[in-house]
């Protein structure tokens, strides 16, 4: 007797009911506040999260003209205006915020979406003004540093030894003035502390990013090119941790690329990956050293690279954001000859 193939099977269809009831589970379980209002803009629904971010019950306003109900909180009423989905900081009661989407149905009738972002907006303050006191704090004994420094050679003759040795502290002071806030970036993406998770076009932050190094690559008469894939799927994260990832490998192409030299960035994606690629033609990596380029602080001790400012930061950073997103960053390189840099990130989909 032969056994029924359980991949051939096909999988019974749900009901009515069935969806409705995921329906209703997700609507109140969630939390992210959801309201739903008529063609009228009266209120229709509004889950539990909704009711207790804006300060009211779910009876109360239920069957009332948004309008009416929240007429003093400006924000939200900004949002219900907009004719895009763009996304409205919305002001909630005892000194909270929320993200906000509306979304306008073909029938007219409105979908508003809130994210309390409260935490997090607080966890970025607190970064901000750490990464801000400490960077403070050590810039000014290293400005200290560096004008002794400068004041050495103007109190009499000092030999070459002398002179060698008063570079490389001016060298370090302005290598430790600049590395003070991306340490701190680091430390807190090191530590676990939580990123954005919202949906990403990778090909758009690509775009702006060339746009803000057109400027340095022109000056050296370098042509950035870009290829991309469109479409492009979504990939879920944090869009300005990811900014700084293409940011400083596009940087890194343009400082260490031989003038007039073209840079590719090339972005492309299957339906469980996003990949992009930044290849130069620059000085490129000894073999003995590709290991180490992502290792905090390390420079290469070629010293066309050490005339280059710059605090061995860069790809530390760029790795532990790709790393933290899920996906992979490295390098290949032939010496003398460029470099490109790969990372990959999960799409949406698969996540």
């Amino acid at each position: 007797m032969m056994k029924p193939n359980p991949e051939s099977a096909s999988s019974p269809e749900l009901s009515a009911q069935d969806i409705q009831n995921r329906y209703e589970f997700v609507f109140k379980t969630t939390g992210d506040g959801v309201l739903v209002l008529d063609t009228e803009g009266v209120i229709e629904r509004i889950n539990p999260a909704a009711a207790a971010m804006l300060g009211v019950t779910v009876d109360n306003v239920r069957g009332q003209p948004a309008r009416v109900v929240f007429k003093a909180n400006f924000s939200l009423m900004t949002l219900l205006d907009r004719p895009d989905e763009q996304a409205v900081d919305v002001r909630l009661p005892r000194k909270r915020f929320a993200v906000g989407v509306a979304s306008r149905m073909a029938d007219h009738s409105q979908i508003v979406v809130l994210q309390d972002v409260t935490e997090k907006r607080d966890l970025d303050s607190r970064r901000d003004a750490l990464s801000h006191t400490i960077a403070h704090d050590l810039r000014n004994p290293l400005s200290a540093i560096s004008g002794f420094a400068e004041l050495v050679v103007k109190f009499g003759e000092i030999n070459p030894q002398q002179e060698k040795f008063l570079t490389r502290i001016r060298q370090t002071a302005a290598k430790m003035h600049d590395m003070a806030k991306p340490l701190v970036d680091l430390a807190w993406i090191e530590a676990g502390m939580p990123l954005a998770h919202r949906p990403i076009q990778m090909s758009d932050i690509i775009q702006s990013v060339v746009g803000e190094l057109s400027a340095l690559a022109q000056s050296r008469k370098i042509t950035i090119v870009i290829s991309l894939q469109r479409p492009m799927p979504l990939m879920m994260g944090d869009p300005e941790r990811m900014r700084v990832v293409v940011y400083n490998l596009l940087h890194n192409a343009v400082s260490y690329s031989h003038p007039e030299q073209p840079i590719m960035i090339h972005a492309w994606s299957d339906e469980q990956e996003i990949y992009c690629s930044v290849t130069d033609r620059g000085i490129g990596i000894a073999d003995d050293e590709l290991d180490q380029i992502f290792d905090r602080m390390y420079r290469s001790k070629d010293d066309r690279v050490r005339e280059i400012a710059g605090g061995g930061l860069g790809l530390t950073v760029a790795k532990t954001i790709i790393e933290r997103h899920g996906g992979d960053l490295w390098a290949t390189s032939r010496y003398d000859g460029g470099s490109t840099f790969t990372f990959v990130v999960p799409t949406a989909q698969k996540q």
